[in-house]
């Protein structure tokens, strides 16, 4: 997604929690200070199966989806969850605020992270993207990309995984351990699920596509 189709929604993003862009844009500037240039040819989904995994409650039962398919982007601690069930990960997307020190680990491997800098975490991103090797980090923003920080479109880290996974060509997508009704989550969370729940069912209008997690979902979903 370019960033002139995305600018829309973000604002909408922006007016419905009353975050502040300039928050934003002051955050990614100091993360492009930091980045250095990612080669997406290394995320390659040509063809594939890709696995978005979330981190709800159903992950560990939803796990074969992630070990069948053909590569696996997980949110956040989908990540260590995942790898304690014996499946890959291709790249983690986080916005640093649960476990960064798995991102650290992963880029010291030479494993991809995908770090996103956004108003509420400068103080992770100052103290994180120093630290993790930046020819393994992709570092994504909210709002206009700048240098090497980019923008594919999505606001949670799951819906960021999809949009990323369908901006590298994936030809199918499955979506392990995505609970949209989890009562454990609290404060803006059930918000920030029904955004993502909104942007997934624009990726998949989008890609003229049907995604098994949002059946029976669909009529009640506010359209972008």
């Amino acid at each position: 997604m370019e960033f002139t189709e995305w600018e829309p929604i973000y604002e909408a993003i922006l007016a419905d929690f009353g975050f502040d862009r300039a928050a934003d844009e002051a955050v990614r500037d100091r993360a492009a200070a930091l980045a250095e240039p990612f080669d997406l040819d290394r995320l390659d989904c040509s063809d594939a199966t890709v696995a978005v995994a979330g981190a709800g409650p159903s992950l560990e039962a939803d796990v074969d989806l992630a070990r069948e398919a053909d590569l696996v982007f997980a949110a956040s601690t989908a990540a260590d969850r995942l790898a304690a069930e014996g499946v890959r990960v291709d790249a983690m997307v986080t916005d640093l605020d649960k476990n960064p020190e798995t991102g650290l680990d992963r880029t010291e491997r030479g494993e991809v992270v995908v770090a996103h800098a956004h108003g509420d975490n400068g103080d992770l991103v100052d103290e994180w993207l120093p630290r993790y090797d930046a020819a393994n980090t992709l570092v994504t923003t909210q709002a206009a990309p700048v240098d090497a920080v980019a923008n594919y479109g999505g606001f949670t880290d799951g819906d960021r995984a999809a949009f990323l996974a369908d901006r590298c060509g994936a030809d199918r997508l499955v979506f392990p351990g995505w609970d949209f009704d989890d009562p454990g989550v609290d404060g803006l969370k059930p918000r920030k699920l029904d955004w993502a729940e909104r942007l997934l069912r624009l990726l998949e209008r989008r890609r003229g596509d049907r995604f098994p997690v949002l059946d029976g979902r669909r009529d009640e979903i506010d359209a972008l």
